[in-house]
């Protein structure tokens, strides 16, 4: 299974790899796919560009990730729905962990679903409301789950592993 992830890999590479952005996206630690199939090679691509959305920051990877009308069915209060909700999300972030990296540990890939566990890292040299940094480490868990249509993420599902970014942040006493 572990070869036919990575032969699904590189395949959805090479067919994308006229997009010169494609070649830089993170390669996932674990990939499981229940079919190879051409919907399924898309998903993938789809879910590492959104890896690579929130790895780098650059909003043209949450806009190729994305379908137009995305939706966050776990959307935090004050977000906006939409593609717009992720950017305010990452830059929001940002501001506070400037050099934060997301790392795609597992991808699971069946049918019109993919799910990804995520690990980030960084250092909170920012401000996040009104706590600023004093370049704490940071380093937390996230799980994602997409629903892809079109080769596009239509839905999100996620969790976060706030708590612990709250305490190292200092925000919440541990």
């Amino acid at each position: 299974m572990a070869m036919a992830a990575a032969a699904l890999l590189a395949s959805s590479m090479a067919v994308h790899a006229a997009e010169s952005s494609d070649a830089d996206l993170p390669q996932p630690l674990h990939v499981s796919v229940a079919a190879k199939t051409a919907e399924s090679g898309a998903a993938v691509l789809a879910a590492r560009r959104y890896a690579a959305f929130w790895n780098t920051g650059k909003a043209q990877y949450a806009q190729q990730a994305l379908a137009a009308d995305f939706t966050d069915r776990t959307l935090p209060p004050g977000r906006p729905q939409g593609v717009a909700g992720p950017l305010q999300a990452s830059a929001a972030f940002r501001a506070a962990v400037p050099d934060l990296t997301a790392e795609a540990e597992d991808m699971v890939v069946a049918g019109d679903r993919v799910s990804v566990h995520l690990h980030f890292r960084g250092h909170f040299t920012g401000k996040f409301g009104q706590t600023r940094g004093q370049g704490q480490a940071i380093d937390f868990q996230a799980f994602d789950l997409y629903r892809i249509a079109g080769g596009k993420i239509a839905e999100n599902w996620h969790l976060e592993d706030n708590l612990s970014l709250l305490q190292q942040m200092g925000i919440i006493k541990q």
